[in-house]
């Protein structure tokens, strides 16, 4: 079981820091948008601005931020990315109570919040690799993905009954304080964090802002791997607006309904996480990217097909539930190989660069999926975004591109 091994009480608080800002997004997730809709009485359009906009903003502004992570030390990086979400969080509960909150500082705390994720997941990664042994870097991801899915689970139900009850920036301060907690978690880890050899020279030279997407795009594992990840993700979220339209609208599903569609299936990502050290163990790294990364495309074109009541609700759990049980499977794995197959040096600008390619497709998919369902119907959007989905195995590695390692990788977790 990936819960038995032990990886050292500086993991533990780590895993801890991480643990209890995911539960914090958890319950927040979704608030920036909610309270725009019932405080600012936003109207479609700005909410989609907001939801897209923003987090676009915000990989604008990480990627000038991405060599400073690299060549600094990682745990104050961590603490001043944790704080920065803190500060710019809780500017909206405050401007909430003096009656001076605007759409526009709804955007820009939305941006911060984007770009301070992804520099805190840069240091975070190259710091793992340095904290941890490399044998046991699947486990490590593993108990992130683990946490991942089960604060998903449990924080937006949570986060919705405690907006009913005590308003709607409620679980923004949450979400807030789960941040400064983090960053205290954070400065409990003892030992000497070693520098970058780089830290003390003269100023980063523009195309250091680069060196990630040159790493990913040189190597032909990570670049298929890369251009994969960026389609799947960004075609699986561009279907969420779609859905909640779908169904709260035209097909009139009660909103707990709606929530519980998506809580309930992402108690799949603890099987998935749970299962990915003896998947590797038995089957090998190569048959997760081609086998598990084709069972996350396949289910999406489910949702085309949903229909009014319990059927409809139970069509939906069916699809999300296998979509994310593989999704758990396959990201950790993945994360592993990236940080196996990325240099020391490199490692916070390979991250970044991942993220920031990410978040823009998502963000550009999102887009023209909702521009698709304007001028036909979400369904139909749904079932475009269903058949492209399919095509994306096409991108997945070949054998001799992943398989530097293999037995290494293997033997370690047998």
């Amino acid at each position: 079981m990936v819960g038995r091994r032990r990886l050292g009480r500086q993991f533990g608080w780590l895993w801890a820091s991480y643990a209890v800002s995911a539960y914090g997004s958890g319950l927040g997730f979704g608030a920036l948008p909610l309270i725009a809709v019932l405080v600012l009485h936003a109207g479609p359009a700005e909410v989609s601005a907001l939801s897209a906009m923003g987090p676009a903003a915000g990989a604008l502004i990480a990627l000038p931020l991405a060599p400073w992570v690299e060549f600094r030390r990682k745990r104050p990086v961590m603490i001043m990315m944790d704080l920065a979400r803190f500060a710019a969080m809780a500017t909206v509960p405050v401007a909430y109570a003096f009656g001076w909150l605007s759409f526009v500082q709804l955007l820009v705390v939305s941006a911060v919040a984007s770009a301070a994720k992804i520099a805190f997941n840069a240091a975070s990664g190259a710091y793992l690799k340095t904290l941890v042994r490399p044998e046991d870097l699947l486990v490590a991801n593993a108990r992130f993905e683990s946490t991942n899915w089960s604060s998903i689970a449990v924080g937006p139900p949570l986060g919705g009954a405690a907006i009913g009850l005590f308003g709607p920036v409620t679980t923004v301060v949450a979400d807030a304080l789960s941040y400064l907690l983090s960053a205290l978690g954070i400065t409990a880890i003892r030992g000497q964090e070693e520098a970058s050899q780089a830290a003390d020279k003269s100023p980063v030279r523009a195309g250091a802002l680069l060196d990630g997407w040159r790493h990913i795009m040189g190597h032909p594992g990570l670049r298929a791997l890369y251009l994969n990840q960026m389609l799947v993700a960004g075609l699986i979220m561009a279907t969420e607006p779609l859905l909640a339209v779908l169904l709260l609208r035209q097909l009139g599903f009660p909103p707990w309904q709606y929530a519980l569609a998506f809580a309930a299936p992402c108690l799949g990502g603890l099987i998935g996480s749970r299962l990915a050290r003896r998947v590797v163990a038995r089957f090998g790294r190569h048959w997760v990217f081609r086998t598990v990364g084709t069972l996350r495309a396949i289910w999406l074109i489910g949702l085309a097909f949903v229909r009014p009541g319990v059927v409809g609700l139970v069509t939906v759990m069916a699809v999300e539930l296998a979509i994310i049980i593989n999704m758990s499977l396959y990201s950790p794995v993945l994360a592993t190989y990236r940080l196996e197959h990325t240099p020391k040096h490199l490692v916070s600008r390979t991250l970044s660069a991942w993220s920031i390619g990410q978040q823009a497709s998502i963000a550009i998919l999102t887009a023209l999926a909702g521009l698709l369902a304007d001028v036909t119907s979400p369904r139909t959007a749904l079932t475009v975004a269903g058949l492209l989905i399919l095509t994306t195995p096409l991108l997945l590695p070949i054998q001799d591109q992943t398989s530097q390692h293999e037995p290494e990788l293997s033997r370690s977790h047998s």
